[in-house]
């Protein structure tokens, strides 16, 4: 059955990654990103495959997005897998040294915007009984690390959101999955340090990182089970990665 799958953050990382690997399969594709020349390259790109519209828009403008979503054409205008794909991380410092800005803007991108694109489309799948809400959540919303503190909590947010989800559609043929990447080399490192290449490039240093290709590859996976199967959460790292020992600060005795 051919799906209709929208896709937020679509025009690079994961939200691009997905839009190829659902291409791929003959589902119809509907993206939205603020970027709306490299949103309709890969659009171009992707026609062949099945239907494609774009949707040029920042999510965080809610008024914008609502009457957005109003104006989807006929054959769109009820998503079947609904991806939440928008999201950033901005600085690294201490929490008594960070922007508040860029706290602002991860609240209102990570937590705020999701929300709402959720619910705008729920009531649509709820009437309908079928949909599935792909939302992506990170492994620093399960381990918090010096630096991630907003960051971290605002995924702890959506790792909870998505639990909330599933206890309220109980008795519905509607799924929700959060995905929890950990450290992946997309622009997401490029974003956190603010267009500094160097910086974000070390990040991988002597790495072997998930790209947005192994994620796309998964997300397709989770959407593609048997029907009465519901993947909860999936966290997943390179080989590379795990965790570290509880710090203790000995200079305080």
């Amino acid at each position: 059955m051919t799906r209709t799958v929208l896709i937020t953050g679509a025009s690079s990382g994961f939200g691009e990654a997905c839009a190829r690997k659902f291409a791929a399969s003959g589902d119809h594709l509907v993206l939205l990103a603020r970027r709306a020349e490299r949103l309709q390259l890969l659009a171009d790109e992707l026609a062949s495959a099945g239907r494609v519209h774009t949707v040029s828009i920042d999510i965080t403008d809610a008024a914008a997005l609502t009457q957005a979503l109003a104006a989807l054409p006929d054959w769109c205008q009820a998503p079947d897998i609904l991806i939440n794909n928008a999201g950033l991380a901005l600085g690294l410092e201490a929490a008594h040294e960070a922007d508040m800005q860029d706290w602002v803007t991860m609240i209102n991108t990570n937590i705020t915007a999701l929300v709402h694109m959720t619910r705008l489309l729920l009531p649509g799948m709820v009437a309908r009984n079928r949909g599935h809400i792909i939302n992506i959540g990170s492994t620093a919303g399960n381990w918090p690390y010096p630096g991630g503190n907003v960051y971290g909590a605002t995924k702890a947010f959506v790792q909870h959101f998505s639990r909330e989800l599933r206890a309220d559609l109980l008795g519905r043929n509607i799924r929700v999955s959060n995905i929890e990447p950990g450290m992946a080399e997309t622009e997401f490192s490029l974003v956190r340090f603010k267009q500094d290449q160097g910086r974000a490039g070390t990040v991988y240093d002597g790495t072997q990182p998930l790209t947005a290709t192994d994620i796309a590859e998964i997300i397709h996976w989770v959407c593609s089970v048997p029907p009465h199967v519901n993947i909860n959460a999936l966290e997943v790292m390179p080989v590379c990665q795990a965790w570290g020992p509880l710090k203790v600060d000995r200079s305080m005795a």
